[in-house]
């Protein structure tokens, strides 16, 4: 009872909870919040394949919201903002990150255009509230209405694909005209069209009893709930970064392998100098994808070694994946350990495996343009 105590003490809950709770999802604490992992006894093998073959539903309201709007509101976006937001049509999305003067990760995050002179910005939920802080510093100088609307928005992503059938049919809400990266409102409810999964899905944002209404009607209509764990192994399978293991302040969007969200084309922004520099000179590190010959699994923070056995790098996540049925990872090694079919060895525990370096998308993308 006091473990329970202590939990409820230091973590956050979303809108969402209680539907969890009812539907006995196994719960564990991300990014300060209390979120379901999973909800199959069988692991999250079903959830997988539920995304991947048909349509899942996440919770993802723990995520940070910002409204950006003024006359600066463009200006002060571009100047944070490691992507190119100039002339942006409203209902664009951008995908990009903020950095440190030092090129360091603060975060990535989606840039909605919204209007002119109005955008939203999707950040990470275990970076909210240093995000906003340095969001708070930077804003210094520019005439701009800054706001965190974190705790207004609810959040669920609607994703795989009769993610489209189950917007339009279960909820009514209208998301075809929807191309990848864009977005609209209804009201006071967004609708994006982007994903974190590699397959063709949907976000639906708005208040926190709207949300409920909404889970609930995709529930009734026998979509998969999807934890956690899944959004996990669908992300890496496709390649695509988790704050914290593949960018980070000590990993850059150039060392992640991320350089063409990163303009540095634009006339300056917050990392510029040092991103241009490490670019025109090369990472000393690079992110790269390993494939082992074995089964066994490489998992966050184990050690790559070269072939004399040397330490090179080190795995930012792993799995055996559940599309391709190979142990795989990415992983961040020297820049000299980074061409493609590199023989590479992971230490596990205390053996070591053999692999070689491949692409780090496992499986390929299935986003409707």
């Amino acid at each position: 009872m006091a473990i329970k105590q202590e939990l409820e003490k230091k973590t956050k809950r979303t809108c969402l909870y209680d539907k969890h709770l009812s539907l006995g999802a196994m719960m564990v604490e991300f990014g300060g919040f209390d979120m379901p992992l999973l909800y199959q006894n069988a692991g999250i093998a079903p959830e997988h394949i539920a995304v991947r073959e048909h349509v899942g539903l996440f919770d993802v309201s723990h995520m940070g919201e910002v409204t950006v709007k003024g006359p600066d509101a463009e200006r002060y976006v571009q100047h944070i903002f490691t992507n190119d937001i100039a002339g942006a049509p409203v209902g664009k999305i951008y995908y990009g990150m903020m950095c440190y003067e030092n090129g360091g990760t603060v975060d990535d995050l989606l840039v909605y255009k919204m209007g002119e002179n109005d955008f939203f910005l999707v950040i990470n939920a275990a970076n909210i509230d240093k995000d906003w802080a340095w969001m708070q510093e930077k804003a210094e100088g520019f005439d701009i209405d800054l706001q965190n609307r974190s705790d207004y928005y609810g959040q669920i992503a609607v994703q795989g694909p009769e993610a489209e059938h189950n917007v339009e049919t279960v909820l009514g809400l209208p998301c075809k005209e929807l191309t990848f990266y864009t977005c609209k409102t209804i009201g006071d409810v967004i609708i994006s069209r982007t994903g974190y999964t590699g397959e063709d899905g949907f976000e639906i944002y708005g208040s926190h009893a709207f949300i409920n209404e909404c889970w609930d009607k995709l529930i009734a209509a026998g979509v998969q709930p999807c934890g956690l764990g899944c959004r996990d192994t669908l992300r890496f399978e496709v390649g695509l970064p988790l704050y914290g293991d593949e960018l980070s302040e000590e990993i850059t969007p150039i060392m992640a392998g991320l350089g063409m969200f990163v303009k540095l084309d634009k006339p300056e922004f917050i990392g510029k100098e040092a991103l241009a520099k490490q670019k025109a000179e090369g990472p000393a590190k690079k992110l790269v994808g390993i494939e082992l010959f074995d089964k066994a699994i490489p998992r966050h923070g184990y050690t790559v070694l070269n072939m004399e056995g040397e330490p090179i790098g080190e795995v930012t996540t792993g799995y055996h994946t559940l599309s391709s049925d190979k142990s795989v990872c990415m992983a961040l090694v020297d820049a000299a350990y980074a061409k493609l079919d590199t023989e590479v060895q992971i230490q596990i525990r205390k053996k070591v495996f053999p692999g070689k370096v491949v692409k780090k998308q496992f499986y390929s993308k299935s986003y409707k343009k």
